[in-house]
């Protein structure tokens, strides 16, 4: 059970992702939420009930090359 005030958010929330993290491992691309969700660094999520969500990255606007194979 959580200890924060406010509470965070349960796995079973929309806004799960927002939990504090309670252990970080930027070296191998994870983090583990107060809640028991665990987040990795390509927006995946792995719930506590062993549910897996997909990463959901955000796609920005396409970019073309210019002469010269420039980004323009």
């Amino acid at each position: 059970m959580c200890s924060h005030r406010p509470p965070c958010p349960t796995a079973d929330s929309p806004h799960h992702h927002t939990a504090v993290i309670v252990s970080a491992h930027p070296e191998q691309g994870w983090s583990l939420l107060c809640n028991g969700t665990i987040v990795f660094d390509d927006t995946g999520e792995l719930l506590p009930d062993g549910r897996v969500v997909s990463p959901h990255r955000v796609v920005g606007p396409y970019r073309t090359l210019g002469p010269l194979g420039v980004v323009a």
